[in-house]
């Protein structure tokens, strides 16, 4: 549909609030209109255009509209001094501003609902489900390459083993990229159980830049990149934007709160990557030394393989049960929900298991384990000595608590054996965690 500037618009004689003329108008131009073409917020409308051809991650024109703060210029005309394609009234104060920003973002989602349904049938009838993947800490790292201590310098100059090591230009910044291990064929196979997108906390500019490292044939993600200038919400993701019914949705995410409450149930927690000196700086591991300065990459001790290699085999495993109709029950594909198959997954990973908090963790730290093991399907207690306590969670072997686990023949592990369990949505050997016998190493698998 469009929106032409020299439309004839009614004046409405009524006096009423204009935000109700507003949804008014553009209720009955939606109506009016039988193309099937959704209508998008204004942000996305607006880059899609910006970005479109070759050159778009380098585009001064990009440049000049990111200065300006805004990605709407009102070139479309307006409505009672707002603009056509943002509300956008150019004297409104906050409270307005906040006010047609809600009605905006219910008018689109009441639009793309439909098609959101559409397109997820159109998927289960391929026997796909969809797939949301975030960017940083999950399938790659960067960094600034001014942030390189002396000792990771060679990563600039070529001089090392390791692969997938990129150097890229955002905004006159050189950046050092590090793709996750496995990656390339974990979206290979990942493609043909989901149609997957990006989604990004990144600006749309630099998402291009690591989607063309990870997917450079174009073969995985079309035009299904979500970066914060898309987002309907601002310093939060929301599956609002995405393309598919809600209840079909996955999404690897190293960060489950940057996700609307609403969502966080479709999140399956990664463990970060993280490869350069500057990441483990940032996220608390100073005393350990990087990836990139031991010129080493991740793995995990249990596969001896790669991260991704083990959560490509559980999204295999998820995808089998919710398209299985045994498992289901009978129930019609359509209203089948992964998330109620996601936690029944991970209800089982710890199973049978009766967890007793024997160290003394800061609250915060001991409740979010605590509910943590919970979900994995454990029982939590803080008595110790109680007989079926199967598992002593402790940090110094010393204790009178660690001793009596001993003497007992209990399981005395560190806390982040119940880390690892989660992130690896499988239980861990107690040996690697053992309190007794094995120093844990700075990040949890």
């Amino acid at each position: 549909m469009s929106l032409a500037v020299d439309s004839q618009i009614p004046e409405s004689s009524s006096g009423e609030n204009p935000v109700d003329d507003y949804a008014e108008f553009l209720d009955e131009v939606l109506d009016s209109d039988s193309d099937s073409e959704s209508f998008q917020s204004s942000k996305r409308r607006k880059v899609e255009v910006i970005f479109n051809g070759p050159s778009s991650i380098s585009s001064s024109g990009v440049l000049e509209v990111e200065k300006n703060g805004s990605l709407c210029e009102h070139l479309a005309g307006s409505y009672k001094d707002m603009c056509l394609i943002c509300g956008q009234r150019l004297d409104q104060n906050e409270n307005e501003k906040s006010e047609l920003e809600e009605l905006r973002v219910n008018i689109v989602h009441e639009i793309d609902q439909g098609k959101h349904n559409l397109r997820t049938k159109e998927l289960l009838l391929q026997k796909k489900l969809h797939l949301v993947l975030d960017l940083d800490h999950t399938l790659l790292n960067t960094t600034v390459a001014g942030y390189l201590t002396q000792q990771e310098r060679y990563l600039l100059e070529g001089d090392h083993k390791l692969g997938d090591v990129f150097v890229v230009r955002n905004s006159g910044v050189d950046l050092v990229t590090k793709l996750r291990p496995f990656v390339g064929m974990f979206l290979k196979e990942a493609s043909e159980m989901f149609e997957m997108s990006v989604y990004t906390m990144g600006d749309r500019p630099y998402a291009q830049q690591m989607v063309k490292l990870l997917d450079p044939k174009n073969e995985y993600f079309g035009d299904r990149v979500v970066s914060r200038d898309d987002s309907t919400r601002n310093f939060e993701k929301s599956l609002d934007v995405v393309c598919a019914k809600v209840s079909a949705v996955l999404v690897l995410d190293d960060t489950q709160h940057v996700w609307t409450e609403q969502n966080q149930d479709n999140v399956l927690l990664m463990q970060k990557y993280l490869f350069f000196r500057n990441s483990y700086d940032s996220f608390g591991y100073k005393h350990c030394m990087s990836h990139s300065e031991l010129k080493t990459d991740e793995g995990d001790a249990l596969t001896q393989g790669a991260y991704l290699a083990a959560i490509l085999q559980l999204l295999k495993h998820i995808h089998g049960m919710f398209f299985n109709d045994e498992v289901a029950a009978g129930e019609k594909l359509v209203d089948r929900d992964v998330r109620k198959v996601l936690k029944n997954v991970r209800s089982q990973v710890l199973k049978g298991c009766k967890v007793a908090f024997g160290c003394v963790l800061e609250s915060e730290a001991q409740a979010e384990l605590w509910n943590m093991a919970e979900k994995l399907g454990a029982v939590c207690s803080t008595e110790v000595r109680d007989p079926l306590v199967t598992h002593v969670v402790e940090t110094d072997a010393e204790t009178k608590n660690s001793q009596w686990a001993v003497k007992e023949k209990r399981f005395l592990v560190h806390p982040q054996w119940i880390q690892a369990a989660s992130f690896m949505w499988q239980k861990q050997p107690e040996y690697m965690y053992s309190v007794l016998y094995q120093q844990v190493s700075c990040l949890s698998v």
